[in-house]
């Protein structure tokens, strides 16, 4: 099996963090103001007159709405669409042909058109990553393994193809942790030195309302899980549940 992303120590060590987040012995880290860094950085590229090359990793079209109207100002943005965590095959098509109209509608009124990347889907090899942590409930280190096998994925493409950043869209999301996506992606630019990481948090200042505006104005298809096997079948028994509450309360 191809290697993509982080190794069984690195596992280790999120399922360590995650013990410690849960003991109240340790204190937990201040918090970080990743929407303060993302706009200094934006105004000291502008201040120097610079145009920069950044790859962005994106999960499907309402995610990238905001993030690529915030960005494509200042930065020439290519989205990796490299998604091997969603399942089935058939959300996964769904999802990219969704990005891909809606690149479609809004590059003629960017400044910059946006590139698309699409490398290969291999959700078997990737579920069988996660499988170790199957048991592990959504929002812990599951995910966090999940975040950063594609983080790592498409970081490793920014610097083998010298851009000048990287980030993800990721933090747009109230089911995700910011904290948890910029320290990620604080990791691996040490892994890859070339390419700084662009800390964000695409959420703050109601991005997310805007996101979700843009995603009104362009009709575009939410999803109502995340991705991975585990998190589709959680939401089918979630949705079974409802179905038979619905039925009892109906007798």
């Amino acid at each position: 099996m191809k290697n993509i992303g982080f190794s069984p120590s690195a596992t280790a060590c999120l399922l360590n963090k995650r013990m410690e987040k849960n003991n109240p012995v340790i204190q937990a880290k201040p918090k970080i103001n990743y929407w303060k860094m993302s706009v200094e950085e934006m105004t000291r590229i502008q201040a120097e007159g610079r145009h920069p090359k950044l790859l962005m990793h994106a999960c499907c079209a309402p995610c990238s709405a905001f993030p690529l109207e915030f960005l494509s100002g200042v930065f020439a943005v290519t989205i990796y669409y490299n998604n091997s965590n969603i399942y089935p095959a058939a959300e996964y098509q769904r999802r990219l042909e969704e990005l891909k109209r809606y690149l479609e509608e809004v590059n003629p009124t960017l400044p910059h058109p946006v590139q698309l990347i699409i490398p290969p889907y291999r959700n078997e090899e990737f579920t069988a990553r996660l499988a170790v942590l199957k048991d592990v409930p959504e929002g812990g280190g599951r995910c966090f393994l999940c975040y950063g096998l594609r983080m790592d994925e498409a970081y490793r493409y920014a610097s083998e193809h010298h851009y000048d950043y990287f980030t993800t869209v990721m933090t747009i999301s109230r089911q995700k942790n910011s904290q948890k996506l910029n320290e990620i992606g604080r990791q691996l630019s040490h892994k890859y030195p070339n390419v700084p990481y662009f800390y964000s948090d695409f959420k703050k200042k109601k991005g997310i309302d805007r996101g979700q505006e843009l995603s009104r104005l362009h009709q575009l298809y939410r999803q109502d899980y995340c991705g991975c096997l585990y998190s589709y079948e959680k939401r089918q028994e979630d949705k079974q549940r409802k179905i038979e509450e619905t039925s009892a309360d109906q007798v």
